[in-house]
């Protein structure tokens, strides 16, 4: 029985994949000499010879002082990271379980997980918000499920995953400059955070930069479908868009980041430059040049709509409080 169009291209997707084994093996054997691997423990505990009750106190007494917003920042970074399952099992899904794209998803995941646990035991140990709130909320965003519109795509994850890496890691970095006037080590935590963030972006964006020069017609489609929006991996959290709303209006996170990212991904992979593209590949091409006028409008349009609004989260103990 001959292939459809579609299962043509995906076993031409399959076989690009495959060919870039051997490299995705070198980029991991760099990525883990280059890291300094910790544990939660490592960046929680006291220093050595000092009172362990006593450097406890000090931190919830320092996160008394945190404004209702870090609190809500806070939790919806924790909360995004919460979700590994759900990344851990789409890229299962379109990667693979027989390759070195396993071994990878593997690392990466356990890489991912001390993320969500550094920080939950900071929220738990220091009680800095509603504690039961929080894993309750954890709950019901692992019971929603994730499942994005990749159609399968090996492609699309690859354009995604760098795009997404990148937001989660300013987000990570801004939240850690706000909560760092109030409480240095939770900055501390952050920083870190968003220092391994920045490596697994590295990461994606240099695979994709090998896809693009293997099948450029078909990365450059793929590239056309993701780039205009993310939807981030939080987006079935209870109470998400007020969340990312206080992100957005702390100036955590917000349309002209993600604006800024799509601009350095089209500079970083010279998208305005590949030539040798089909008819499809062409058009998504002039798409893709076209998403950053779009996305400036739209953050246009955000900004001078916006008004002061008033929130409150039961995660930070269901104060209200104001944000611009």
């Amino acid at each position: 029985m001959a292939l459809t169009d579609a299962q043509r291209r995906m076993a031409r997707k399959v076989e690009v994949l495959e060919d870039l084994e051997p490299i995705v093996q070198e980029m991991m054997t760099e990525h883990e000499a280059k890291r300094e691997l910790w544990f939660p423990i490592d960046l929680l505990r006291e220093e050595p010879g000092t009172d362990p009750e006593a450097h406890r106190r000090t931190l919830i007494e320092r996160v008394r002082g945190f404004p209702d917003a870090c609190r809500a920042a806070l939790a919806l970074n924790t909360l995004t990271e919460e979700g590994l399952p759900h990344f851990h099992r789409l890229l299962a899904t379109h990667l693979g379980e027989e390759s070195h794209w396993s071994v990878w998803n593997n690392l990466w995941t356990a890489e991912e997980d001390r993320h969500g646990a550094v920080l939950s035991d900071y929220m738990r140990d220091t009680g800095c918000v509603d504690q039961r709130e929080m894993e309750r909320l954890k709950f019901e965003y692992i019971k929603a499920g994730w499942q994005p519109a990749w159609d399968r795509d090996p492609y699309r994850v690859f354009v995604y995953t760098t795009l997404q890496e990148r937001a989660t890691q300013m987000s990570h970095a801004g939240t850690g400059r706000v909560v760092g006037e109030y409480e240095p080590i939770l900055g501390g935590i952050l920083r870190r955070i968003a220092t391994e963030e920045a490596r697994h972006f590295t990461f994606y964006r240099r695979v994709f930069t090998e896809i693009l020069a293997r099948d450029p017609s078909e990365a450059m489609q793929s590239a056309a479908f993701v780039m205009p929006a993310i939807d981030m991996p939080g987006i079935t959290i209870p109470g998400f868009k007020d969340f990312a709303d206080v992100i957005r209006r702390s100036g955590i996170y917000g349309p002209r980041d993600y604006l800024r990212i799509v601009q350095d991904a089209i500079a970083h992979w010279k998208l305005e430059a590949v030539t040798g593209l089909d008819e499809l590949g062409r058009k998504a091409q002039e798409k893709i040049l076209a998403i950053p006028e779009r996305l400036t409008r739209i953050a246009d349009l955000m900004e001078s709509r916006a008004r002061a609004k008033t929130f409150a989260f039961d995660v930070a103990f269901a104060r209200e409080f104001a944000l611009e």
